[in-house]
């Protein structure tokens, strides 16, 4: 039989025997300038594929509004032009330490709990987006002459949910907008994920970082026959903010991956190459066990994951210890890994003198202000990624008590008759100072990621409980909602008001610099607190002197001969200059 097929013991490409090494490498991720690049250092490795996710919330960040759809199918021609097979896991879910794991805020502040079940107008979304998105995978399936090799149905559901209707529903929506290739699914090697994650008659594969033997044996034990696959072998991780950096020795993941090899797998490296969470798309975990009832973690910028190709798309130890692994599997030696690509010439200082408030940001670029009896949350606001400002009264004359919100989501910068008074989070929801009244409090929230992974996935964002005073609820809520996406629009920012007194105060600061000689880079931003970056109009992402992340990637097609423009929207206390090396 001819074509790519699942068989009884291996996977089969025109009747024969055939290994999958595969790597993990999502395009939106990486600057689309580079993929060609990077394709090239996964078969430089050692890979004969290439597996990328699909975010449904970046492709339709408002219901029926699609933004660039067609780049996944640019990426699949890029793989195919590298010489790579393709394996697409396009959700509807994909975890991914990505926001909200994949799925739209607006979907899931719906419908809340019935996300990722059978229920009518959640797969009714569904079908919606897969109808847009799958032209784009299904042109390019294997058996149309495309690199297109294999399709993921959802993703680690055994470790979410149990719901086989929606399973299978999923399954033959995929087949009836025309996937011919084989479908998969992809859990953990345990017996509830496995049970709960897989569906008969679709090919079931496990994920994880070590114990190969043992993690086969138990997915022996669900399917004995097929062919073995490690879908995500982590031979890496990621980072949180204000933890401690992650790394894993290279020779300890090269003899896991020998491991899974030495058992006829075939594999995937998660990650390949990483890449970076650009304009603030990073997800968020949360602690506390198996229940993820704990704080808040969220992820940073840098997803460089400590793979074998580094965030500027650099080889590492574990590339070369991973090269020698695979060298005995492959069908032909792989080639030499491509030049480097340019680095920026000189070190560059940026003055930013230029500022503007960030009520006058908030003006220019927010949406409208709204007014509510309790406060309302992010998704009913429509926002994204970005923050809110509530406005609230305590009514007075009072004598002073105890102010504290509760059900707070991330991080609260808070003012008290326009006089800073505090920071607040979920774990700490109550300010130092008690308030007397009457007085005028400010609320300014800002989302650090939706949680991506978990029973609290899709968890809504802001506030939402409620702000208290002693123990009564303070009513009468003014809201006002500031999208990132809003900084996209070039001439609304270029028209808002600027001023040289910063004092280092919350606010949007901008400046210039010149260079003749472009490439990638990295941004340092001492006296910084927290905020976002944009150089030329391009949002590198978030920054926080919380750690352990300290530098953004600045991709080379970012920036341009002659003059460069940065922005630093700063929420909390700003700095003077921002530097590029």
């Amino acid at each position: 039989m001819n074509g790519f097929r699942v068989g009884e013991d291996d996977f089969e490409l025109d009747g024969r025997p055939v290994r999958l090494l595969s790597g993990a490498l999502h395009y939106f991720r990486v600057h689309e300038a580079q993929w060609g690049h990077r394709l090239a250092m996964l078969r430089a490795m050692g890979l004969n594929c290439v597996e990328t996710y699909v975010p449904w919330n970046l492709h339709e960040p408002r219901p029926g509004e699609f933004r660039d759809v067609q780049a996944l199918g640019r990426f699949l021609d890029a793989a195919r032009a590298a010489g790579l097979w393709a394996i697409v896991r396009p959700g509807p879910y994909i975890c991914a330490e990505w926001e909200n794991g994949g799925l739209p805020h607006w979907l899931t502040g719906a419908v809340g709990a019935r996300a990722r079940t059978r229920d009518a107008a959640y797969l009714d979304r569904v079908g919606g987006w897969f109808r847009r998105l799958l032209p784009q995978v299904v042109a390019r399936q294997h058996d149309r002459g495309g690199p297109v090799i294999m399709v993921q149905v959802e993703n680690e559901y055994g470790s979410y949910g149990s719901d086989q209707v929606y399973l299978r529903r999923l399954a033959d929506l995929l087949r009836a907008e025309g996937v011919t290739v084989p479908l998969f699914t992809s859990d953990g090697p345990e017996d509830h994920m496995l049970t709960g994650g897989s569906i008969p008659g679709v090919l079931a594969t496990a994920n994880f970082g070590s114990g190969a033997r043992a993690g086969f044996g138990t997915l022996r034990r669900h399917r004995p026959k097929g062919p073995l696959m490690c879908m995500e072998f982590w031979c890496g991780w990621f980072d949180h903010w204000g933890a401690e950096h992650v790394v894993r020795d290279a020779d300890d993941a090269a003899a896991a991956l020998r491991e899974i090899l030495e058992c006829g797998a075939s594999v995937n490296l998660y990650m390949a190459h990483g890449g970076t969470n650009f304009a603030g798309w990073a997800g968020a975990n949360r602690g506390g066990g198996a229940l993820h009832d704990g704080e808040l973690q969220p992820d940073v910028t840098s997803y460089d994951y400590d793979a074998p190709i580094d965030e500027f798309g650099r080889a590492t130890p574990k590339f070369w210890a991973f090269r020698a692994v695979l060298a005995p599997y492959a069908s032909a030696p792989p080639p030499e890994p491509p030049a480097p690509l340019p680095a920026l010439g000189a070190p560059v200082t940026v003055p930013l003198t230029d500022w503007t408030s960030l009520e006058a940001v908030l003006e220019g670029l927010g949406g409208p202000e709204s007014e509510h009896a309790v406060p309302p949350t992010f998704e009913e606001l429509d926002v994204d990624r970005g923050l809110v400002r509530y406005r609230l009264t305590v009514p007075g004359p009072r004598e002073p008590y105890p102010l504290s919100v509760r059900g707070l989501r991330d991080r609260a910068v808070v003012y008290v008759d326009g006089v800073p008074a505090g920071v607040l989070t979920e774990g700490t929801p109550t300010l130092l100072d008690p308030v007397a009244g009457p007085a005028r409090v400010e609320l300014w929230v800002e989302s650090l990621g939706r949680v991506n992974y978990g029973p609290r996935t899709g968890e809504p964002k802001g506030v939402t409980g409620g702000v208290l005073h002693e123990r009564q609820y303070l009513h009468g809520v003014r809201a006002r909602p500031l999208r990132l996406d809003a900084f996209d629009t070039r001439p609304a920012v270029d028209a808002l008001p600027t001023s040289g007194a910063a004092e280092g105060r919350p606010g949007l600061y901008r400046g210039t610099f010149g260079t003749d000689s472009p490439g990638d880079a990295s941004l340092a931003l001492p006296g910084w607190t927290r905020g976002f970056v944009w150089v030329n109009g391009f949002n590198l992402g978030r920054y926080w002197s919380a750690g352990p992340q300290t530098t953004l990637y600045v991709p080379g097609p970012v920036l341009r001969s002659g003059t460069n423009e940065v922005w630093v929207l700063e929420l909390e206390e700003g700095g003077e200059e921002v530097g590029l090396a």
